[in-house]
Formats: structure tokens, sequence, C-alpha cells
């Protein structure tokens, strides 16, 4: 390599870093630039006007010529049969000024044969179209009524003119319209965009203590009517989740603060006299252990209904028969309330495929509140029955009942009836709700039937009932 390559290469190499550098000085700039550069929303939608207006003027242009354009190849094919008739005999040419003043020149050819226009609407052709000292001219033949062929030149100066005027008169008013939308910008703000501002508006007062204002969805229509009526749909949703949120801390610090309470209570007591007497410290262990056992069964239920609304509740399906678990569920129920009467009514083998787990849970909840609202000695009936579409279950009891009116809040979390919250073993208003999120999981339906005084029903509707074979005499249902 010689010096002369050895220095263009080197140049070469000092040019290269130099303008990237100058392009990454540069690029910063105009990106802050147009990132900066921002316009009203009034005004882009006056410009976005302006420019369909344009594309309209366009096409409005293009439909105006097509016509005129039309219009005037007619008035020549008029001009041109007048001519036809009016060339003379010998073929000469000469200069017609009279005709409308179209036609400059006429030239006959006798033996020239006209072959036919390239148009099929039109009795001539087009020769030729062209600029003579800026005025636009076009060369037609046609044939004669004698024979032959005449060549006519027309001047197209006045078609051209009308047809310059009009554009410019159709440009004329689209410009005067674009300008009155782009004046007109705080006209448009009030009449189209008033549903945004107000919306807008509406937005800043929303806090986490003000969730209940709502977009006026009365002026609005089309598009902007179905947007405010989804974010009032959605702000709805917002604020009963909010709410509930709430509502559940509050109460869940209600149910934690009584047995703290509780514990505190009893270590004072114990500190005091526990250590010398021995029946103090027998009665402050059993109370600290009996509301130890129910914190834990709240914080269980907590964390339960937390992993569900955090939507990671994991279920284990398996095939298993729906009898067996009612069978179990009867005999440990007879086992640790005796002074109640527990009776499970003849089935059908049946099985489903759930979490077996899950499902005796729901059945241990709706059990153990028929325990409660039972007057001891009572009867609570565990019942299994097919169905074409899946299995129901049943939990009878013959208590109190439940009114009409608190049906409806008794799915609610913490919820207690009066009753409820009367008896000792009232719980914490936990238990059925957990029951439907089991079952709703599952695809079923928990519902209840009941009447004061009569006692109470809960079902359990679940899906995928498969029966199985059996012996002829059924299963041996245990002793009542």
């Amino acid at each position: 390599m010689n010096k002369q390559e050895t220095r263009r290469v080197r140049t070469a190499t000092k040019r290269e870093p130099r303008s990237r550098r100058r392009k990454q000085r540069t690029q910063p700039f105009i990106w802050d630039l147009t990132s900066n550069f921002r316009l009203s929303l009034t005004f882009r939608i006056a410009l976005s006007y302006s420019w369909q207006l344009m594309r309209t003027s366009l096409l409005a242009l293009l439909v105006m010529t097509v016509i005129y354009a039309g219009t005037v190849l007619a008035d020549i094919e008029q001009d041109i049969d007048r001519l036809r008739t009016a060339v003379p005999d010998d073929g000469d040419a000469y200069t017609q000024h009279i005709i409308q003043d179209s036609a400059i020149s006429v030239q006959y050819l006798p033996d020239a044969p006209f072959t036919g226009g390239v148009l099929p609407f039109l009795n001539y052709r087009v020769i030729s179209l062209e600029l003579v000292q800026r005025s636009p001219l076009m060369t037609a033949e046609a044939s004669h009524i004698g024979g032959g062929t005449i060549r006519i030149l027309i001047s197209l100066v006045k078609p051209a003119s009308t047809w310059l005027w009009l554009c410019g008169a159709v440009i004329l008013i689209d410009l005067i319209r674009m300008a009155s939308f782009l004046r007109r910008q705080e006209k448009l703000c009030h009449s189209v965009l008033a549903p945004i501002r107000d919306i807008t508006d509406m937005a800043t007062t929303l806090s986490a203590s003000n969730l209940s204002n709502r977009i006026n969805i009365a002026g609005t229509k089309n598009e902007l009517k179905d947007l405010a009526a989804v974010i009032n749909t959605m702000l709805d949703r917002i604020e009963r989740s909010y709410n509930s949120q709430k509502q559940f801390v509050s109460d869940a610090s209600h149910e934690l603060r009584t047995p703290i309470a509780v514990l505190q209570g009893y270590v004072r007591m114990l500190q005091r006299w526990g250590k010398s007497d021995p029946e103090v410290l027998d009665e402050g262990i059993s109370a600290i252990a009996q509301e130890t056992a129910s914190m834990k069964e709240l914080v269980e239920s907590l964390l339960f209904l937390a992993r569900h609304d955090k939507k990671t509740l994991m279920m284990e399906m398996t095939s298993f028969d729906i009898l067996e678990v009612a069978e179990e569920l009867h005999r440990e129920a007879a086992m640790v309330t005796p002074e109640d009467r527990f009776v499970l009514q003849p089935a059908e083998s049946m099985v489903i495929q759930a979490d077996r787990n899950m499902i005796k849970q729901v059945l241990r909840i709706l059990c153990d509140n028929a325990v409660k609202y039972t007057p001891k000695g009572g009867v609570i009936t565990i019942g299994v029955q097919g169905r074409k579409d899946g299995v129901t279950l049943s939990i009878a009891d013959n208590g109190p009942g439940i009114p009409a009116d608190e049906l409806p809040k008794i799915f609610e979390r913490f919820y207690r009836s009066d009753a409820a919250r009367k008896s000792e073993g009232g719980g914490h208003g936990l238990g059925l709700s957990i029951a439907r999120i089991i079952v709703k999981a599952h695809g079923g339906k928990l519902r209840v039937r009941s009447k004061v005084g009569s006692g109470s029903t809960f079902y359990v509707d679940l899906p995928d009932k498969q029966p199985i074979t059996v012996p002829e005499e059924g299963r041996p249902v245990p002793d009542e």
C-alpha cells in the first residue's frame, strides 16, 4: 500500500467517527424538538376536517372535470357536424372564425377515407393536443358528407379558461371552509369535545375517598356515549372492589381484635394468680388453647380468601365416589357430636371429577352450620341425589330457620345473623363464603331453602356425574 492509499484510509476512518458523532448529537435534538412540539386536540381535529375536505375537493374536481370534458366534446361534435357540409369541393383550406369561436381552420382531404373514431360515442377522432403561444389547440378528423375526410383545428382557449374558473371557485370555497374550521377551534371544543371535557373534569375529582362520581351521559351520543358508559361501569367495579377490600380489612381486624384481647386478659390473669393457683392455671391454658385454635381457623380462612382473590387457588381434580365422602362425613359428625342425630339417606354410588378435599370441606362447613343452629338432640340429614347433568348434595336441619330478609346476605364475608351473634359458637362468618367459592370453582351452584321455624336445607349442585356399577342390593348405609 502506497502513501496516498494509506492517507485515504486514515481520512476515511477520521470522517466516519466524526459523522457518527454528528448524528448522535443531532438525533437527540430532533427527538426532543418533535416530542416537545404538541398541538391542541381541537387544532388537530380542525386539521383532520380540513384534510378530509381537501380529499373530497380533489374528488369533486375530478368529477367536475370529467363532466365538463364530456360537455366540451359534445359541443365540439356539434361544431364538426356543421363543418361537414361547409367545406368547398375543391379541397382548399380556409379559415373559419364564425362557428362559436372554436374552429380556426378546416382542410378537406377527398382521398383520405375516415376510418372511425377512437371512442365509439364520438363521430370524430382527436389527432393531437398542443400549446401554441400558450393557447391550447386540438386537431381532429371527421368524415365529410360527400366522402373523404376533413381535418379541423379547434381552439380550446374558452373551455380551458372556463374550466380553470370552475376549479378556482371550488378550491376557493374549500379554502374558505378550511380557514373557518381552523378559526372556529373553540366552538369545535365546546360542541364536539364537551363530553371529553366532562370526562376529564370528572376524572380529576376521583380519589381514594371519593369514587362515587360518574360521567353524565345525558348529552353524549354515539361513540362518546359508549365510552362514557364503559368508564362508568369500570368505576362501578373499582368502587365495589375498593369498598369490599375496606370492609374485608375492617372485618378481619375486628375478628382478630377479640381473640387477641381475650389472650391478653388470660395472660395477665396467669401472671397475677396462675403461678400459685392450679385451677386458674388450667382455666387460662384451656382458654388460650381455645382462642388460639379459633385464631388459627380464622387465619386459614383469610389465607384461603386471599388466594382466591389473587386467582392462585389451586384445585387437584380427581375421580372419586361422592357417596364415600358423604359416608365419611356421616361417621365423623356422629363421632364429634354424639348428642345430635345424623341421618344419611340411601343413595347410589356416583363418581364425579372434582377436588375431593375441597368438596369434603364444603360438606363439613354446611354440617358445622347445621350443628350450630340446631337445638341439642336435633336431626341433621345428609343426602346424595343424582341428576342427568351431575349430582346434588344436601344438608338439612330442623333448627329455627333463616329469616327471608337475611337469606341474600348469608354468603357474604363476615356476615352473621342475629341468632349467630347471640350463640357462643357463632363462628367468624366466613364458612358459607368459602363454601360458595369452592362450589363455583367446580362449576357448581350453592343454594339454600329455609323457612322460619322449619329448619334450613343447603344444596350443592355439582356437574359431571358418572354412575358406577354396584351390587343390586346397593351399598349398605351406616346405622343411624
